[in-house]
């Protein structure tokens, strides 16, 4: 990138090439398994960098002399690097540091996993060679949510989720749905302090833990539980590669022996102020080793949960294991809302306890593992007595296609998590459902019983359809428009001669031009505009003062709040499409761009022509050269098409330029060399006038081809010249303006527009929907076939067929 090797690299690039380079790395092994080598590498470069030349008299993880990365570098190509691996880097770690086990790492040494003698030597040297790259220098990484590091463990984690398959993707909850349940659950810098405690007793690898930690934005004590050894390994990794090294993570099973107790006699579970779980889907194994009328932990109080399906043993263990005040949510299948017996008269109890606070549907194949559809169960316990319903929200809809998953978009977050907050109800979205409602209900659940989250059905009308217009009904359902554009609805509708029904005034093809030329729609353009203008006011000065050493994430969250806050409530818009707009932009262009900045600063950053592209600085000082080429280009276009013509017309065995043609095999070929070779031969005998005439023209329009490409090629070389000219003399001021006003802003507010303009798209196809419906009265169409039937009649007459 740009002319420095030192530069830094875009964030998205560096996630994928290591991902790329790990993928053609693995060969044959399975996904889930790979991760584990992959991820240990990210690990232990990680505490290498931070730790390895650590002044502190007890640095949260000791590195022993021989175990570091750069020990790991020095044993490439050796026959022995596995062994090497296991017994000089792994093993005096674990010694040195107490939260690290064996069974936390893969064997470097497994002949079945990583191939025999050279192929593994190959494999496990090329696999730290991905490690070395300059770039992945965690030295100065602060881990303070705008680093490099977690998110590349994040990335890594998701794909290899992806790439595992059924049943071996579990060890990893979506990021997007992590982020939901920590914001439900009201975890806050305002509401954390040093002594609050979050706790997994599922925790896979810990990114659900870790979330609620980067919600609280301050150090808080974590606490996890995972049954598998391995994946139990990768989330105490995961916790020191996020700055957690003092989080406590256990292995075993959670249901079985619970490793977090408390009491003289560990009697008790001990109790947490935020509880989060995302637990194996209907386990059916839940049971194995609990006897659940005699349990120690008195968990199943409420009732025994079905032997096939575990979704409410954790359930209960969660409340079990939450303060008398604390918070919590659960991620468990739909069936948990309406299955009978057993599972009903826990639910029962659980409404009764005041302790559910909300139910949130979330869409279906979201997870890693199962494609089948979830909710989001969140609990408190605080003021429980008190609760007198349950809020629910229908999410389902709300996400977009990613490969073979569904993925929640960055609206899709924000529109739960505020609707949440503000527990106001929301048609076909959201509603507080009384205690009262539930009962009657016979404490079912289910959220379509609740909440009809269809589309209205759009009803045919019968009149109209016989007698033509139409219905006022409809026109009326549109009132929402109707108030935002003031006057378009007369300027678009008369009356059709009777009661109830409306004609169109234009055309049913002019219908989109009469809205966009309305000057109703026109102030709703300009209110729209302003909008944006207001925003852009108050925080360019935000980008303009970012600088080298600054938050990229911070900032980008602060102009995306504000962004979402200007258009809220802003009529016909939805704020949270404009907000996705950003969240896009700052996904794929953006956020590069602001790290780059953090990284190297404005200067610098602006030698890359990715951060700021020639098109930009061209259309502000060189529009002139600019519309130059542009107009040559035409030229050539118009050129080559006239010559394409010429080609068709006159070219072909019989055509007047068949002998002027060169080349083989059939294939014409026409050259300034082989048309004056022909003119030679008949430009002097006036039977091939013609022709001569087809050629003349044929030759100047090749002629003022070739000038046209001449003309453009010295003018693009000119042009360029002035280019790497003006990059070298632009001021940091003038970069500002490149990249602030002509590339994020430029870009931003087209989406605005394009948002406008779809309303009055939306609004057009529906009245003209509506005008197509009505169109053809029944009366008339059949007047039509009457018509028709007699033309027949007629013919079969003369036919003599009737």
């Amino acid at each position: 990138m740009g002319d420095h090797q030192t530069m830094a690299i875009k964030k998205s690039e560096l996630y994928s090439s290591i991902w790329a380079s790990c993928d053609q790395l693995r060969g044959g092994m399975d996904a889930s398994q790979y991760k584990d080598y992959v991820l240990f590498m990210l690990f232990i470069k990680y505490i290498s960098d931070k730790y390895g030349d650590s002044d502190d008299i007890a640095p949260l993880v000791k590195i022993p002399r021989g175990a570091g990365f750069a020990d790991m570098v020095k044993l490439k190509g050796k026959s022995d690097i596995g062994d090497k691996i296991n017994k000089q880097v792994i093993q005096p770690l674990i010694d040195a540091n107490e939260q690290l086990g064996y069974g936390d790492f893969p064997d470097f040494d497994d002949s079945n996993k990583l191939g025999e003698g050279a192929a593994k030597t190959a494999r496990l040297t090329n696999l730290i060679a991905i490690f070395q790259k300059p770039e992945l220098d965690f030295s100065k990484n602060h881990a303070d949510h705008d680093d490099i590091l977690g998110d590349a463990y994040e990335y890594l984690m998701r794909h290899f989720a992806t790439e595992s398959g059924k049943s071996k993707g579990q060890f990893y909850t979506p990021a997007e749905v992590s982020r939901v349940i920590a914001q439900v659950i009201g975890i806050s810098p305002q509401s954390a302090k040093a002594s609050t405690t979050a706790y997994d007793p599922t925790c896979g690898s810990g990114s659900l833990l870790l979330k609620v930690a980067a919600r609280a934005g301050r150090e808080i004590s974590l606490y996890g539980q995972e049954k598998d050894v391995t994946t139990a390994g990768l989330a105490r990794m995961n916790m020191i590669l996020h700055n957690f090294p003092t989080a406590k993570i256990m292995s075993g099973n959670t249901l079985a022996a619970p490793k977090f107790t408390s009491g003289k006699n560990d009697e008790h579970l001990r109790t947490f102020d935020y509880v989060v779980a995302n637990p194996p889907f209907s386990d059916k194994t839940w049971s194995t080793g609990i006897t659940p009328p005699q349990d120690a932990f008195q968990r199943f109080g409420w009732g025994e949960p079905p032997a096939k399906q575990g979704d409410y043993a954790y359930l209960l263990h969660i409340i079990r294991s939450m303060k008398s005040e604390g918070k919590g949510a659960c991620i468990l299948p739909h069936g948990v809302l309406f299955r009978g017996n057993a599972e009903a008269a826990i639910r029962k109890e659980l409404v009764g306890s005041g302790y559910l606070k909300g139910v949130i549907g979330m869409p279906a194949n979201l997870f890693y593992g199962t494609g089948i559809p979830a909710c989001i169960i969140v609990l408190d316990k605080e003021n429980a007595t008190a609760r007198e319903g349950v809020f629910m929200i229908d999410a389902s809809k709300g996400f977009v296609k990613d490969g073979n998953k569904n993925r929640l978009r960055e609206q899709d977050i924000h529109r739960i998590v505020d609707t949440f907050a503000n527990q106001k109800d929301i048609p076909r979205y959201a509603r507080m459902v009384t205690a009262k409602e539930i009962e009657s209900n016979g404490f079912n659940l289910n959220l379509p019983r609740y909440i009809d989250s269809a589309e209205p059905e759009d009803i045919q009308d019968i009149g109209g359809h016989l007698r033509g217009g139409i219905p006022t009904r409809d026109v009326d359902s549109l009132d929402n428009y109707w108030q935002a554009l003031p006057g378009v609805r007369e300027s678009l509708f008369q009356s059709a001669g009777r009661k109830g029904y409306a004609k169109l005034r234009p055309e049913a093809s002019e219908i989109k031009s009469a809205i966009f030329n309305h000057n109703g729609f026109t102030a709703f353009q300009k209110k729209a505009a302003q909008l944006f203008a207001n925003w852009r006011k108050t925080n360019t000065p935000r980008l303009d003062n970012f600088q080298k050493g600054g938050k990229p994430a911070v900032m980008l969250d602060a102009i995306a709040e504000e962004l979402l806050a200007k258009f809220r409530s802003a009529p016909l818009l939805d704020g949270y499409d404009i907000y996705q707009h950003l969240m896009d932009y700052r996904a794929t262009t953006m956020q590069d761009d602001v790290y780059l900045i953090a990284a190297e600063g404005w200067a610098r950053a602006a030698q890359s022509r990715e951060f700021l592209p020639e098109h930009i600085v061209v259309n502000r000082y060189f529009a002139a050269e600019r519309d130059a080429i542009e107009d040559l280009d035409n030229g050539i276009a118009v050129c080559e098409e006239r010559l394409a013509e010429m080609r068709e017309e006159h070219g072909g065995e019989d055509g007047m330029l068949a002998n002027s043609a060169s080349g083989e095999n059939g294939k014409q070929k026409f050259t300034d060399k082989s048309l004056l070779a022909r003119l030679q031969e008949i430009e002097n005998d006036p039977r091939h006038n013609d022709e001569c005439e087809v050629i003349y023209e044929y030759l100047a329009s090749l002629n003022r081809l070739s000038d046209y490409k001449l003309e453009l090629k010295e003018a693009r070389k000119k042009l360029n010249k002035k280019i790497d000219a003006k990059y070298s003399k632009l001021t940091e001021r003038d970069i500002k303006a490149l990249v602030i006003d002509d590339k994020w802003m430029a870009h931003l507010a087209d989406a605005v527009r394009g948002e406008v303009d779809s309303v009055a798209q939306t609004l057009s196809a529906r009245i003209r929907e509506l005008a197509e419906r009505y169109d053809a009265p029944l009366t008339d169409i059949a007047k039509e076939v009457n018509k028709l039937t007699a033309r027949v009649d007629q013919h079969l007459q003369k036919m003599g067929a009737l």
